[in-house]
């Protein structure tokens, strides 16, 4: 189903945020969505479109990396952004960290004006990222960016302390440095000081407005 977007394209705007695990960029997307309205901005999440683990999971912080390239449904996260870029109403996967498989349900999203696509590894694959008008990466200092995942995959993944720091030891880290650290070289923006946030956060929100 095609649907009209009411931008100066008239089509969607899709923006890109990219960055390590626990640098930020999540909260910039929710909190630029928020800044824009989610009647015209939806987000996008990476993480949604995992391949389906459950069959080789065999514990926290075990052999799956989850942080390498190929977990991650590249080829289908491209055709429904494109579908999106054309102004179609498409579907996203929703994956489950619980149990390490996709949802029978899917997430319908339609074409909004403005659309943010959240994840590490966005930047890395060719066919996703030119799908992108725009391209955002948040380079954060490994502490940080450890200590905001720690809190995140404890309280709202279910997972222990030491999977967690076990994980980001062997496969975490490793795979920042070898595919998403170097991808920040596609970058249109790049943001190194989080004293930068509520600027740049102000300063999206007044040039996707424009493109209304």
């Amino acid at each position: 189903m095609r649907v009209t977007v009411s931008t100066k394209r008239n089509r969607p705007y899709l923006l890109g945020v990219a960055g390590g695990s626990g640098s930020g960029k999540t909260y910039f997307a929710e909190a630029l969505r928020a800044a824009l309205g989610s009647g015209i901005c939806e987000i996008v999440y990476q993480d949604n479109f995992y391949i389906d683990q459950s069959k080789r999971f065999d514990h926290d912080g075990g052999s799956v990396n989850f942080d390498h390239p190929d977990a991650i449904d590249f080829p289908l996260l491209a055709e429904r952004l494109a579908h999106l870029r054309a102004g179609n109403h498409t579907q996203i996967p929703i994956y489950d960290f619980k149990t390490h498989s996709r949802k029978a349900e899917k997430l319908e999203i339609d074409p909004k004006p403005i659309i943010i696509v959240d994840g590490i590894l966005i930047f890395h694959h060719q066919g996703v990222r030119e799908q992108f008008d725009q391209l955002v990466f948040f380079d954060t200092p490994e502490e940080l960016r450890y200590s905001r995942r720690l809190r995140r995959d404890v309280e709202e993944r279910g997972r222990t302390p030491e999977g967690v720091k076990a994980q980001f030891d062997r496969q975490v880290k490793p795979m920042h440095d070898q595919f998403v650290a170097p991808s920040v070289k596609f970058a249109h923006r790049v943001v190194r000081d989080a004293g930068e946030f509520s600027g740049v956060l102000a300063e999206y929100g007044e040039q996707l407005r424009k493109l209304l």
